[in-house]
């Protein structure tokens, strides 16, 4: 489960996840997929199998955030955007005024983890005090319990849906319009991977990241909603059962009712393989 992911893990810092899939010889088709880096592994995990079912099709799956799928969506330079988060109202009016009509299909569940590194002694934490670290309101590990070190704090970029979704829904406590923002000193890293590696090799770092980037490298925070409540760990019955507090839907954008090859690869995504694939990649079928 764990290898199938981190075989595929192409969002190294600074880079784009991307992997084409080349048909074999014949008439040629193409499906262009772009957008969530939280999805860009299983979105290469899906076209890999497909294109074994559909060796006529060629297929190119690019990561970069949610902004950047659906941009290239609206920009008519992709046929899928995967995205973690739902179009935003100027997106949906800019689609409106290009004649673009983004059709969505929610086709898995996530859970945000918040993650440190293996030697921080800090096992657990409040929406509140995730709120206060990533505002910059708490800035050493000493005030949680921890020792006398300053943390180091993590973010993915503004084109993120990951980004959007923890802003919106632990920084700005469920208020999209709220006024708070992240720390002016989080560093903002361009991959959830990025995190990933960069948690790893600092013992002072926290970030966030989709569960299907989870891995013995980081240790994974149990985040409770207040502190009488339970901790939880993202995993797949949690966010099944809606009880880990930081969990979403992930979803793909046609323009309009998908058709031919798109329609296809839609299918595929929702198909008991697909729907498989999805609980390989660590994230929780929809069905």
């Amino acid at each position: 489960m764990k290898g199938l992911r981190r075989r595929m893990a192409w969002g190294t810092a600074g880079l784009l996840a991307m992997i084409v899939f080349t048909p074999a010889a014949g008439q040629v088709k193409t499906i262009q997929i772009k957008g969530s880096d939280t999805m860009v592994n299983l979105g290469q995990a899906w076209a890999e199998v497909f294109n074994k079912r559909h060796p006529n099709v060629n297929i190119a799956v690019t990561g970069g955030g949610s902004g950047t799928g659906i941009t290239a969506l609206l920009n008519g330079s992709c046929d899928i955007a995967e995205s973690s988060r739902l179009l935003e109202a100027k997106e949906i009016e800019k689609a409106k005024a290009k004649g673009i009509v983004p059709t969505e299909f929610k086709v898995a569940l996530d859970g945000i983890a918040v993650v440190v590194h293996p030697k921080n002694p800090l096992g657990k934490l409040t929406i509140d005090q995730l709120r206060e670290i990533f505002m910059g309101n708490i800035t050493d590990w000493k005030t949680l319990g921890g020792p006398k070190k300053a943390i180091v704090i993590l973010s993915r970029e503004f084109n993120s849906g990951t980004h959007i979704f923890f802003k919106e829904h632990v920084i700005r406590r469920g208020n999209p319009k709220g006024p708070e923002e992240f720390s002016p000193a989080a560093l903002l890293m361009p991959s959830s991977q990025a995190i990933a590696d960069e948690v790893a090799n600092n013992e002072n770092a926290i970030g966030y990241y989709g569960m299907g980037y989870i891995s013995a490298r980081q240790k994974v925070v149990a985040v409770a909603v207040e502190a009488k409540s339970p901790y939880v760990i993202p995993a797949l019955e949690s966010v099944r059962a809606n009880t880990y507090p930081i969990s979403r839907p992930l979803y793909l954008y046609t323009n309009g009712k998908p058709q031919g090859v798109i329609k296809d690869f839609v299918d595929f995504a929702f198909s008991p393989e697909g729907q498989d694939i999805v609980r390989k990649m660590d994230f929780v079928p929809i069905k």
